[in-house]
C-alpha cells in the first residue's frame, strides 16, 4: 500500500539489528489500496538488518496488531523454531508427489534422510548431490507461496565487506541472461513475493518466492545462473559500480569515492545502535570471522582489490559449499531436475573445509572498550552515553532445548514492557531505552546483551551494576507465576499461529533451519518445537520456575568472564573528523597522480556513467524468461466481506480458515478529537497499554493479556480519502486470540479502553523520553521516511496530522513535552482523559472479525457485550482539521555521512484523474529512471517515487544518498524520461505483471481481513478495484507519455525536503541561493 495510508498508522520504533544487509532497499507496492491488497507495503528499505530471529517482527512495522511484547518475543524467541500451526494430533503427509530413489540417482542426488514435521505439516527430505557434495532441503506441502534459496558460507577474512558487494554484484548479469541485472528486470515484470539477497556475517544468501509456478521457476533460474556464472568476474566496472571507485567529472574537481554498497555502510555507520552492535560482535568474537564487518567498514572498503573480489567468488561460491532450499507445493521432481543442469558442470572442491566458520574460545576475565560515536550538540552532551554488557554464552552451539529455555528466560527477562530487567533498567532514570537486543543465536555461537543509551556520564557505572544485581536477584528469586503463563501462552501462540506476515513462512522457515544447517547441524531440528516444547512445560510443572532458569542465568551470565562492556561516547567532532579525514586521504591520492592519470580517471569515471546510464539491447532484455498477460487473472482476489451490525453497530466479517485464531479490529472515529492534542495520541496508546488500572498494575495487566490472547496494541490510522476534504483518522484496537478465548479478548478490550487509569506520572515520564530516543534513531536510520512524513504535512491535512504524530514536529514536541511533566501533570493527565472522551462511544464505531464462520458466529455474543459497555454518549461534533505545514523547501539538519531527498506535489491539485496507468507508470519510474541515475550512477543506496492515490502526493524520495542537489535534478530529469521514453511490447507487460503483482500480493488470512477493514474505511468499492485493474491491464506507451505533463507539477512547483549532512546544505545553499531553510534536529 502507499506510505500515505499505512505508513502513517505506524509507530515509529525500529526494530532493526545491525547484522543483516540486504542487496536492494526496493520499495513495493507503491500505490493505492484502491487497487489491492493494502496490508502489503513490502519494503525491503527497512528491512533494514534483518535478522534470523528477527525475520518475523520484520513486519512488524506494518502488521502492527502484534503488541509490543509479542515483537520482542518473535525477535528474541523465533529462532528456536518455527511459528508453524497446531500439529495434528495424528500428523498425516499432505498429498505430496514423491521423487524415487531412481529419479533421484538418474538426477545425480542421494537421498540422505526425510521427516514428516507436523509442526509446518511438511514433508521434509534432505538430498545430497553425489558429484559435488551439494546438500538440498525439499520441504513438500499445500502452501502456495512457493520459495527458494540458495546459502554459501562466506566468511570474511577482513572489514573490506567482499561477501556484501559480491551479495550485490553476482546479480548485476550472467551466463544467460547477459545483461546489466536482470535482478531489477525480475522486478520489473515478476508476480514474486520474495526478492531479494542478503548477507550475513558468515554466509550469504539469495531467496526467491512466487504463487505462480512458472514465474517461480523463472526466478529460480536466473537466481542459479547468478550465483554461479555471474558476469561481475570478468567485468571489472561492476565491481566499480556496487563497491567502490574513485570518481573525477573533471580534472579540476576533487576526487570522491562512489559505490553502493560503499555509500550503503556510510548509513550504518552514521548510526549509533549500529556502531554498538558492531563494536560489540567484533569484541566478542576477536579470533574468527566474526571480529570483522562482513558488509564492509568505509575506511575499509576502498582497500579491497578486484583480485580479492573474484578469488572470493571462485573460492565459496560453488556447490561443495552450498546449502540449497525447496519449499511449497510445486513438484520436487522438477525440483531435483533444474538443480542438476547446474550442479552436473561441477567437480567436488575444498571449499567445506575452507569456509568453515571457527569457534571463538572464552575468555578468562572481562573486556572494557569504549568507541565515539557521531552525535549532534543540541541538548546535554553530557546525558547522550550508551552503555552496554555483552556476554558469550558458549564456545560451542548449544542443544534445542537449552536454547528453548534461553529463548524462553529472554522473554520473561525483557520481553514485554513488564518484564524485569526491561522494567527496572527503564524506571530507573539512569537512560531513556534499551539497547542490546537480549538473547542472539543467529550466529555458531550464542550472545546476550543489555544496556540503556542516553546515559549521563556520571551515570554509567551505576547502569552496569543495576543489570548485574537484576539479574542476581532474577537467579535468586525467581520469576512470578503469571509471568511464567503468560510467557508460555505467547510462546505457544506464536509458534502455533505461523503469522510471518508479508514474509513467506518457506523462506522464515528456511533462514531458520539455515541456523543449524550452514555449521554442518541437522538441518531438520531447528523446525521441530512441539517435543522441546513438551519437554520444557514438563520440567517447569515439577521443578517450578527457578530450577529451571536460576542455573542458566548464574552459568551463561553471572558466572561468565566472557563479558564485553563497551561504552559509547557522544562526540560532535566525529562526522566532519571522519569526512575531513576521507578528504584527505582523497587529496593524497590526487596529489600523487600525473595530469594524464587525472585525464585518464575522468575519462574512466565518464565511461562508467555511460555504461550505467546506456539501456540494455532488446535481445538481451528478452533474455530474461517473463510471464504474459494471458497468465494475469483479470480480476482482483476476493476477500469475503459480510457486512451486518450487532447493537446498532456496523461489523464487517471475513469467512477464512485461521486455523481457530480469532483476529479482531475495533475503530473509533477520532475526527472531534482538538488539534492541539494530535501530538498526546501515540503516547496515549502507550499509556493505554502500560498503565495499570485500579485493581491491576500494569505489571499484573500486561500479563493477564500475555495469558490470555496472541496480542493487544492501540494506534491511530489516518489517511486522505479521495474526493473528499475531511481525512480519515480513527484510534484502531487490534488483538488476537484463540477462538475458544474470544469472550477473554473482549473483556481485555474493554479493559484496556475503559479501566485503564492515566494518572502514573513517572510511566508517563519514561514514554516520553522512551519515544524521543526512538524518534532520534528513526532520523538517522529512516530519514528518507522524516522527509515523506514532513512532504506530506505540507501538502494535505491528513499528512499533517501523521506528521504531528511521527515526524520532526512531534520530536520537538516531546523535547519540550519533557519539561512539561514535571510542571504541569495535571494538566497532561486531563488531556489524556480528553482524547479517551473524545473517540469512546458506540457511535461511530466498527467492528472487523477474521475467522472462520463458526467462530465468527460463536464470537458475536461477545462483541454485543463488549458494545454494550461502551459509553453511547454522542462524541463531540467533529473538528475541522485544516492545517498544513508551510510549502518551502526545507533541510533537517542531522550528523550523518549519507542524505535522505525527497522532492514532491500534489498531482491531483493539477487536475489529474486517477487512472490505473498512475501505478505502472510509477513503478516504473522507480524500477528505470531513479534505479540507474539514483543508485547505479548516483550512488545510492535506494531512489524510488511513491504515489498516494488518496491525497494526490506524488514524491520521489532517496535513501542513503551521497548526493543532494544531483538527486533533485534527477527527480526534474523524470518529465523529459517519460516524454523520450520508447518501449517495445515487452517491456511494457513486464511493466504491468510486475504492478500486478504488487497489486496481487500474497496475504496471510488477518492481513486479507485487514486489508479489507481499510478499504471500506477509504470507500473503496470492489466495482473501483476492478476498473483500476482493468486500467493496469490496458496501460499504454501513451499515458506514460501524458503522465509527463502531469510530472510537471513536480518539477516546477514541488516541494523539497532533505534530511542531511550540515556540510551538504551549506554546499546546496551556496550553489542555489538558500534553496532551503534550515532545520536542526539533532
Amino acid at each position: 500500500m502507499e506510505r500515505a495510508a499505512l505508513l502513517r498508522s505506524l509507530s515509529c520504533t525500529s526494530l532493526a539489528s545491525n547484522r543483516f544487509y540486504f542487496r536492494s532497499f526496493v520499495p513495493r507496492a507503491k500505490f493505492s489500496s484502491s487497487s489491492v491488497a493494502v496490508a502489503r507495503r513490502n519494503h525491503h528499505r527497512l528491512i533494514n538488518n534483518l535478522t534470523r530471529r528477527s525475520l518475523l517482527r520484520g513486519d512488524s512495522r506494518l502488521h502492527f496488531s502484534l503488541s509490543s511484547y509479542s515483537l520482542q518475543f518473535n525477535k528474541h524467541f523465533s529462532s528456536l523454531a518455527p511459528r508453524a500451526v497446531a500439529s495434528p494430533s495424528t500428523p498425516s503427509s499432505p498429498e505430496v508427489a514423491e521423487v524415487s530413489n531412481e529419479v533421484a540417482e538418474k538426477l545425480g542426488f542421494e537421498k540422505v534422510s526425510e521427516e514428516f514435521i507436523g509442526e509446518c505439516k511438511s514433508k521434509a527430505v534432505l538430498f545430497k548431490h553425489k558429484k559435488t557434495g551439494a546438500e538440498v532441503m525439499s520441504v513438500s506441502n499445500d502452501d502456495e507461496n512457493k520459495v527458494f534459496g540458495i546459502v554459501f558460507r562466506t566468511p570474511p577474512k577482513d572489514s573490506t565487506g567482499i561477501p556484501h558487494i559480491l551479495e550485490h554484484s553476482v546479480l548485476c548479469g550472467s551466463r544467460k541472461y547477459p545483461l546489466k541485472e536482470p535482478f531489477v528486470e525480475l522486478l520489473k515484470g515478476s508476480l514474486n513475493t520474495f526478492l531479494n539477497a542478503f548477507t550475513y556475517p558468515d554466509r550469504t544468501c539469495y531467496p526467491v518466492a512466487s504463487t505462480n509456478t512458472k514465474d517461480f521457476y523463472n526466478l529460480v533460474d536466473v537466481y542459479l545462473d547468478a550465483v554461479f556464472f555471474p558476469k561481475c568476474v570478468e567485468d571489472f566496472q561492476t565491481f566499480q559500480q556496487e563497491g567502490w571507485h574513485f570518481e573525477l567529472d573533471n580534472p579540476s574537481e576533487d576526487i570522491t569515492y562512489k559505490g553502493v554498497v560503499f555509500n550503503e555502510m556510510k548509513g550504518v555507520y552514521s548510526q549509533p545502535d549500529n556502531i554498538l552492535g558492531r563494536a560489540a560482535q567484533q569484541a566478542l568474537f576477536p579470533d574468527n570471522a566474526y571480529g570483522v564487518d562482513s558488509g564492509g567498514d568505509p575506511k575499509v572498503i576502498p582497500k579491497l582489490t578486484f583480485e580479492e573480489f573474484k578469488e572470493f567468488h571462485r573460492k565459496y561460491y560453488h556447490p561443495s559449499n552450498a546449502r540449497i532450499w525447496f519449499y511449497g507445493d510445486d513438484d520436487p521432481n522438477e525440483r531435483l531436475r533444474i538443480l542438476s543442469e547446474y550442479l552436473n558442470m561441477f567437480e567436488a572442491s575444498s571449499a567445506p573445509n575452507e569456509s568453515i566458520v571457527e569457534k571463538q574460545k572464552l575468555f578468562s576475565e572481562p573486556v572494557r572498550i569504549i568507541e565515539k560515536y557521531p552525535a549532534g550538540d543540541a541538548g546535554d552532551i553530557k546525558k547522550k552515553n550508551m552503555v552496554c554488557l555483552n556476554w558469550l554464552l558458549s564456545d560451542k552451539p548449544l542443544d534445542l532445548e537449552t536454547e528453548l529455555a534461553l529463548g524462553f528466560l529472554d522473554h520473561l527477562m525483557l520481553g514485554t514492557p513488564a518484564s524485569p530487567l526491561r522494567k527496572i533498567l527503564l524506571e530507573s532514570g539512569l537512560g531513556d531505552a534499551i539497547v542490546g537486543g537480549g538473547i542472539e543465536d543467529e550466529l555458531l555461537q550464542p550472545q546476550f546483551s543489555i544496556g540503556l543509551k542516553n546515559v549521563s556520564e556520571d551515570d554509567i557505572q551505576k547502569v552496569e551494576e543495576l543489570i548485574m544485581d537484576t539479574l542476581k536477584k532474577l537467579a535468586d528469586e525467581g520469576f512470578d507465576s503469571d509471568a511464567v503463563e503468560a510467557s508460555m501462552n505467547t510462546i505457544e501462540f506464536s509458534l502455533r499461529e505461523n503469522n510471518t506476515g508479508s514474509f513467506p513462512r518457506g523462506l522464515s522457515l528456511m533462514l531458520r533451519s539455515m541456523g543449524k544447517w550452514i555449521y554442518d547441524m541437522n538441518p531438520f531440528e531447528p523446525l521441530k518445537y512441539e517435543k522441546p516444547l513438551m519437554a520444557l512445560k514438563a520440567r517447569l510443572a515439577e521443578e517450578g520456575s527457578k530450577a529451571v532458569f536460576s542455573p542458566l542465568i548464574e552459568k551463561y551470565i553471572l558466572n561468565n568472564p566472557h563479558c564485553v562492556t563497551v561504552e559509547m561516547q557522544p562526540d560532535p567532532e566525529k562526522a566532519s573528523r571522519d569526512e575531513a579525514a576521507e578528504k584527505e586521504i582523497l587529496a593524497k591520492v590526487k596529489s600523487s597522480m600525473t595530469k594524464e592519470d587525472l585525464a585518464e580517471l575522468a575519462r574512466a569515471t565518464e565511461e562508467l556513467r555511460l555504461k550505467q546510464e546506456t539501456p540494455d539491447p532488446p535481445e538481451a532484455l528478452r533474455s530474461v524468461p517473463s510471464l504474459s498477460l494471458h497468465d494475469i487473472p483479470k480480476e482482483p482476489i476476493h476477500v469475503p466481506t459480510e457486512v451486518g451490525d450487532i447493537n446498532g453497530v456496523k461489523v464487517l466479517q471475513h469467512d477464512l480458515f485461521t486455523n481457530d485464531v480469532l483476529y479482531t479490529e475495533v475503530v473509533f472515529d477520532m475526527s472531534s478529537l482538538k488539534q492541539e492534542l494530535l501530538p498526546l495520541i501515540p503516547l496515549f496508546c502507550q499509556s493505554l497499554k502500560e498503565m495499570g488500572t485500579k485493581d491491576l498494575s500494569f505489571v499484573q495487566l500486561n500479563q493477564l493479556i500475555g495469558r490470555k490472547t496472541g496480542g493487544i496494541s492501540v494506534y491511530p490510522f489516518t489517511s486522505s480519502i479521495r474526493g473528499k476534504e475531511d481525512p480519515c483518522c480513527c484510534m484502531v484496537v487490534r488483538g488476537k486470540a484463540m477462538a475458544g478465548q474470544a469472550e477473554d479478548l473482549f473483556n481485555l478490550f474493554n479493559c484496556v479502553l475503559q479501566e485503564v487509569q492515566l494518572t502514573d506520572q513517572q510511566r508517563f515520564k519514561q514514554f516520553v523520553s522512551q519515544s524521543k530516543a526512538r524518534m532520534e534513531n528513526r532520523l538517522r536510520g529512516s530519514g528518507h521516511g522524516i522527509a515523506a512524513a514532513r512532504m506530506d504535512a505540507k501538502l494535505n491535512t491528513a499528512g499533517w496530522i501523521s506528521e504531528q504524530m511521527g515526524g520532526v514536529s512531534y520530536l520537538e514536541f516531546l523535547q519540550a513535552l519533557e519539561e512539561k511533566v514535571d510542571q504541569d501533570w495535571a494538566g497532561i493527565s486531563s488531556s489524556l482523559e480528553e482524547i479517551r472522551r473524545s473517540f469512546l462511544s458506540r457511535e461511530g464505531c466498527l467492528i472487523n472479525m477474521t475467522a472462520d464462520g463458526k467462530n465468527l458466529k460463536n464470537s458475536e455474543r461477545f462483541v454485543g457485550k463488549f458494545l454494550d459497555m461502551l459509553p453511547t454518549n454522542s462524541p463531540v461534533e467533529r473538528v475541522k482539521w485544516k492545517a498544513h505545514l508551510p510549502s518551502a523547501n526545507e533541510a533537517i539538519v542531522i550528523p550523518t555521512q549519507v542524505n535522505y531527498v525527497g522532492k514532491a506535489a500534489n498531482i491531483f491539485e493539477t487536475g489529474y484523474k486517477l487512472n490505473g496507468s498512475a501505478y505502472v507508470i510509477s513503478k516504473h519510474i522507480s524500477n528505470v529512471w531513479l534505479w540507474d541515475r539514483v543508485r547505479v550512477s548516483g550512488g545510492a543506496y535506494g531512489g524510488f517515487c511513491d504515489f498516494d492515490s488518496h491525497s494526490g502526493v506524488f514524491s520521489f524520495l532517496s535513501y542513503r544518498d551521497p548526493n543532494l542537489l544531483k538527486t533533485l535534478d534527477i527527480y526534474d530529469g523524470t518529465v523529459d524520461f517519460l516524454r523520450e521514453l520508447e518501449m517495445d511490447d515487452d517491456t511494457l507487460t513486464k511493466a504491468i505483471i510486475g504492478t500486478i503483482g504488487d497489486v496481487d500480493a500474497y496475504q496471510l488470512p488477518d492481513a486479507k481481513g485487514y486489508s479489507s477493514l481499510l478499504r471500506h474505511l477509504l470507500g473503496i468499492t470492489e466495482e473501483e478495484r476492478q476498473r483500476r485493474r482493468e486500467e493496469i491491464l490496458s496501460t499504454s506507451l501513451k499515458d506514460f507519455k501524458e503522465f509527463a505533463d502531469v510530472l510537471e507539477a513536480i518539477k516546477d512547483r514541488g516541494v523539497a525536503v532533505a534530511v542531511a549532512s550540515p556540510d551538504d546544505v551549506d554546499a546546496a545553499n551556496k550553489e542555489r541561493a538558500n534553496l532551503f531553510e534550515v532545520k536542526k534536529a539533532l
